[in-house]
């Protein structure tokens, strides 16, 4: 069987994954073939990474470089508002899309996407790893499969630690036309997962949230704000991709998480009613001292309860420093059933891997380029890409009017 031919566009940090599982974990079943981005220099850092080195286009020239070397997948790991553009580009030019979280900001844009899926038939993969993490896939099976009973409500706790998420606040995702916000950005990654877990699409969503802790009237100015100062120089990628390259293009991945032109919030929450009649109640802190979920579902026979703790502190040692992999400070993962009449139990659970967001990345990307079979239907469609952008954007709505959204039903 020919290997697929695939190209990237945006080569920033995340896009790296993507170019090793291509060349390295599934170089049998695909092939990289181009590069395409704003900045040249940071396309020249990934091109000096491999042992063979691709040509490099302009995003300007996208239509260009997916004739000329007859892509048949691009992967699309660029600024998010740009997203909507190179998906209908590259289905328009007869080939199939991955696209990181979120697929794009805004409604027209999805609107655009989904139009161009139906007109042109071709596929689109939204990469929402969540789905592929082991304990996630438990927490899929025991729902769909009955534990406890009909879903009635559903209480998420999302907490970043003032390490990752700090870092949302001195890249350009602190701009949110850019980025939609954190929840467009980082939610929609939560709100696929209970789209999933209940096999259910919201309806009505109500949001209220604030920007607290970072920015020039955060509360966390003047609280040793050295430990906020991002040293690129200190990792040699981050160093490669960012720091020589900023000179082409003036995109400083290391601003002051306190200066003023911060447009998103840091603390959110928000109340989703589904078709399916289930509520979810769900919060968001973008500052806190540990990361981490505590995910509570209650049903008609009973309760499921998960909490993951990713890293139980932040080091000293390990402040102002990008989160990268495994965490050095202590995790833990307990998920329990809480049945009606009987004693509570704790699923058994496989031990727990530390690197690529729970070993998420490398599973998601076996299905994605690897051609691995996806029974629990893993893989997110341009639909379910839709219906988790459109809780966040009802979400921004309801920010902005003080009113709950009702979500438009989508295809």
């Amino acid at each position: 069987m020919a290997r697929r031919r695939i190209a990237v566009i945006g080569t920033g940090h995340r896009a790296g994954m993507f170019i090793r599982a291509v060349t390295d974990d599934h170089a049998g079943t695909a092939e990289l073939v181009a590069l395409a981005d704003v900045n040249q220099a940071r396309m020249d850092v990934h091109n000096g990474w491999l042992t063979k080195p691709v040509p490099t286009y302009q995003a300007a020239d996208l239509a260009t470089m997916l004739a000329r070397d007859r892509v048949d997948e691009l992967i699309v790991t660029s600024v998010d508002s740009t997203h909507a553009g190179h998906i209908v580009t590259a289905l328009e030019a007869g080939c199939d899309v991955i696209t990181e979280k979120p697929m794009t900001v805004d409604s027209p844009s999805c609107d655009r996407i989904l139009d161009a899926v139906e007109r042109t038939g071709r596929r689109v993969q939204v990469a929402f790893n969540y789905r592929f993490n082991p304990v996630h896939e438990v927490v899929r099976t025991l729902l769909a499969g009955g534990e406890i009973g009909e879903i009635g409500s559903v209480h998420f706790e999302w907490l970043l630690d003032v390490r990752h998420g700090a870092d949302y606040f001195r890249r350009w995702h602190r701009d949110k036309a850019r980025s939609g916000g954190l929840l467009v950005h980082k939610s929609g990654h939560h709100f696929d997962l209970v789209n999933w877990w209940l096999s259910a699409a919201p309806a009505e969503v109500y949001a209220s949230g604030r920007l607290f802790f970072y920015g020039d009237q955060g509360r966390g100015r003047g609280q040793a704000d050295d430990r906020f100062t991002l040293d690129l120089t200190a990792d040699p990628r981050l160093r490669a991709l960012y720091v020589e390259p900023a000179a082409e293009d003036g995109y400083h991945r290391d601003q002051d998480v306190f200066a003023p032109g911060v447009s998103i919030e840091d603390d959110l929450a928000v109340l989703v009613r589904y078709d399916s009649g289930a509520t979810m109640s769900y919060h968001l802190t973008a500052y806190a001292p540990w990361e981490g979920y505590r995910l509570m579902v209650n049903g008609s026979k009973g309760r499921l309860e998960l909490e993951v703790v990713e890293s139980d502190h932040v080091s000293p040692a390990a402040a102002g420093q990008v989160k990268q992999g495994a965490s050095p400070e202590s995790g833990s993962v307990t998920l329990t059933v809480r049945p009606f009449w009987s004693p509570p139990y704790a699923v058994e659970l496989q031990p727990v891997d530390r690197e690529g967001h729970g070993g998420a990345d490398k599973r998601m990307t076996a299905v994605l380029l690897g051609g691995e079979t996806d029974p629990m239907h893993r893989s997110a469609t341009a639909h379910d890409g839709a219906l988790a952008l459109l809780t966040g954007l009802a979400a921004n709505e309801s920010l902005t009017t003080g009113r709950p959204v009702h979500v438009k039903e989508t295809r």
